[in-house]
């Protein structure tokens, strides 16, 4: 019966199916590359940051700049690093700042660093001025001339100028003792065939400074002076003044162009021993000049501006008063009327004979 009993219990009620889920489209294959790709970057960065931020790894292989200061500029390649520091008080250094950078730059820049003022330095600092420098150039090949250089016709080379004050200008006679020389400039000129007349009558051997020009346009008026035994001596071309002031190229031609002037007019065997400069002007560099070209720098002790025409008794005078033993007299045969000197020249020659003077050229 209990048997029977549980076959009668009523079955457990079906439980209706579950409506299936709807099946989601599949999302396009290049979305899904995207979305890949995005979050495999994303995970790049975060761990590489990470792993950089606690290893170094992502650190450069040089030192770490200090803070406050620019990265090192990276040395152009095949350009020589260094540059010569500019000397003390020269244009290139300003004040006493520090010494020119090294030839090889620091691996990191120290802040508040500064160079030489208005050039950047080799690690790119900020120089004194506080702004940032611009980086360094490729040193520039410096370039190296002769201070003279030879000019491409293979003629010589001028001499170097010597700046400064002559030193070895001559004032006197050859002999000293009581004797005087005569010497004449600006010629050749109407007056010097007077003159010469007048030596010759006292057996006087003067010297002619001549100017370039005038000894070229009056060639036989040179041979003269040159056949009577008297001595030549080079004015320049066109004395100019003041001749301590010209250029060196400007002395080396007024010197060595009249030179070649008087010994062409004065024909083969020509010699021209002194050199004097216009108006006195003479200096270190014109009386080295002249030296090359074996003349002596001559002066003189006697001045009695005759070529501004004071008239004979004044010219006279002057001699008479400032006259030494061993004097050189200074006088001229051109360069315009030189009436007065002729006439003066006519009254001192008897006097300095009989002074007991002799007569002689000027020391060499």
């Amino acid at each position: 019966m209990h048997r029977n009993a549980a076959r009668r219990r009523p079955a457990h009620p079906i439980r209706p199916a579950r409506p299936a889920r709807p099946v989601r489209p599949a999302r396009p294959a290049a979305g899904r590359s995207r979305l890949v790709a995005g979050c495999i970057a994303v995970a790049a960065v975060l761990g590489l940051s990470a792993c950089g931020t606690a290893s170094g790894a992502l650190q450069p292989t040089t030192a770490a700049a200090t803070p406050g200061s620019a990265s090192p500029q990276q040395q152009p390649t095949g350009t020589a690093a260094s540059t010569t520091a500019p000397a003390t008080g020269s244009d290139g250094a300003t004040g006493s700042g520090p010494a020119a950078p090294s030839a090889a730059p620091s691996a990191a820049a120290k802040p508040g660093t500064s160079g030489v003022s208005g050039t950047p330095s080799a690690s790119g600092t900020p120089g004194a001025s506080g702004t940032p420098s611009a980086p360094a150039q490729p040193a520039a090949t410096a370039r190296t001339t002769s201070p003279a250089a030879t000019p491409a016709t293979g003629t010589p080379a001028p001499p170097p100028a010597h700046p400064g004050t002559a030193t070895k200008v001559i004032g006197s006679t050859a002999s000293g003792g009581r004797t005087v020389a005569l010497t004449f400039d600006d010629g050749p000129g109407p007056a010097t065939g007077q003159i010469l007349d007048l030596l010759a009558q006292y057996h006087v051997k003067a010297t002619f400074c001549e100017i370039g020009q005038n000894a070229a346009a009056n060639p036989a008026l040179v041979k003269r002076v040159v056949a009577e035994g008297h001595r030549l001596c080079d004015h320049s071309v066109h004395h100019p003044q003041p001749f301590e002031k010209l250029s060196h190229d400007k002395a080396v031609y007024e010197i060595g162009a009249a030179h070649d002037m008087i010994v062409k007019a004065g024909g083969p065997g020509t010699e021209v021993s002194w050199f004097r400069a216009p108006g006195g002007g003479f200096d270190a560099d014109n009386e080295h000049i002249a030296a090359g070209l074996g003349m002596s720098s001559l002066g003189w002790s006697v001045d009695p501006r005759d070529w501004a025409r004071p008239g004979a008794p004044a010219i006279v005078s002057t001699v008479q008063q400032q006259l030494k033993p061993g004097g050189v007299i200074l006088m001229h045969d051109g360069g315009g009327d030189r009436s007065q000197t002729v006439a003066a020249l006519k009254q001192l020659l008897p006097w300095l004979v009989a002074q007991g003077y002799t007569f002689d050229l000027p020391a060499a």
